[in-house]
């Protein structure tokens, strides 16, 4: 092969490694998003008392990244020698990494907590207007700019969500008061929030990496989010110790419906199926964007649905079902104005390649 099929060939392969990432890590957040919950409320639904462990399970499938980071040093290794760097990630990042992860952890938490008071179908849909929330914080951290389209998609979401808090009474999981329902209610808005707060700041910290002279890679990537793994699931130990969770937990597996060993699967699971989830979305930011992440977590909510209903017997109301139209509308109309933005864009890069030319 000549120099210039060499040169021709690596944009290509670029794009095209790129693109199985983007696929690759919507893959994980999709299944993140879809099976997290669901495996978190059949916690909860077989004998589960536990909010603390519930949130350590989200983040304790860290150790997972460890494999991938220590290739990505064996490789730098074995070409740079010695020389070669531990890690990646500016001091900085990693320290705005580490209070990422403390954050994430209080959200876990009280995304657990509220979980326990509302069934999945009715959180998916509460869930949903993060991207609310991240569309706010993210035109105020990374400038993203506003537009009609977006606007809409905004009012749509908080329809939804108001409509389905019209219909509190309906689909209240069995031993759950009204109060304790509605306490899960505003709890899973206030999750959605934090976490629409921190995808922006995890973009943020991209850019300040790539700032201080840093490329941004994926091995970058799955450093930032092992640090925040681990400070999310070390504050979430805290809790379970104060708390006396971890002492719990065989009297938990003893009285479990679904048996002993079905009940230590249930937790591996867990932990495995939620850093698909946290892994996918700090994935989607670098390979895309911030908005992109909130979109697919947000566009998922029919197939958690429809697997909440199918597998965990959850009632499906008219006012859910009007809370879910108004939803999918806002994703739907957000979605084609960033599509005929786009498409504008590119139109118009080719306009000006042609008259450079």
């Amino acid at each position: 092969m000549d120099v210039e099929a060499r040169k021709d060939s690596s944009p290509t392969r670029g794009k095209l490694t790129r693109r199985l990432l983007v696929a690759l890590n919507c893959g994980m957040l999709a299944l993140g998003t879809t099976a997290g919950p669901l495996i978190t409320r059949l916690y909860y639904d077989k004998g589960g008392r536990r909010e603390w462990l519930s949130a350590w399970l989200q983040s304790a499938g860290w150790p997972l990244l460890l494999l991938p980071a220590a290739a990505s040093y064996a490789a730098r290794r074995a070409r740079d020698g010695r020389g070669a760097p531990l890690l990646l990630t500016p001091p900085r990042v990693l320290l705005a990494a580490a209070g990422l992860g403390v954050a994430t952890g209080a959200d876990n938490f009280v995304y657990a907590y509220s979980l326990r008071y509302l069934p999945v179908s009715t959180s998916a849909i509460l869930i949903s207007t993060q991207l609310v929330f991240t569309v706010f914080f993210a035109f105020l951290i990374v400038r993203q700019r506003l537009t009609a389209a977006t606007v809409n998609a905004v009012a749509l979401l908080t329809a939804g969500a108001a409509v389905l808090g019209l219909h509190v009474s309906s689909d209240r999981p069995a031993g759950a008061t009204k109060g304790q329902y509605m306490m899960g209610f505003i709890m899973t808005l206030g999750a959605a929030a934090l976490y629409g707060l921190i995808l922006p700041l995890v973009e943020l910290a991209y850019k300040r990496a790539a700032g201080g002279g840093r490329a941004v890679t994926y091995a970058l990537v799955m450093e930032v989010q092992l640090v925040m793994g681990f400070f999310a699931t070390a504050f979430c130990t805290v809790g379970m110790v104060v708390n006396k969770d971890f002492q719990a937990i065989q009297r938990e597996a003893n009285h479990f419906e679904l048996g002993e060993a079905r009940y230590y699967m249930v937790l591996v699971w867990a932990a495995v199926l939620w850093q698909f989830f946290f892994l996918g979305a700090v994935g989607v930011i670098f390979c895309v964007h911030t908005l992109l992440a909130g979109i697919l977590i947000a566009v998922f909510i029919p197939v958690t649905e429809v697997a909440a209903v199918i597998f965990l017997h959850e009632k499906f109301s008219g006012g859910k079902g009007m809370a879910l139209v108004l939803s999918l509308w806002g994703l739907a109309s957000y979605s084609y104005g960033e599509w005929s933005e786009a498409r504008a864009k590119k139109k118009a890069e080719i306009v000006a390649e042609a008259q450079a030319s």
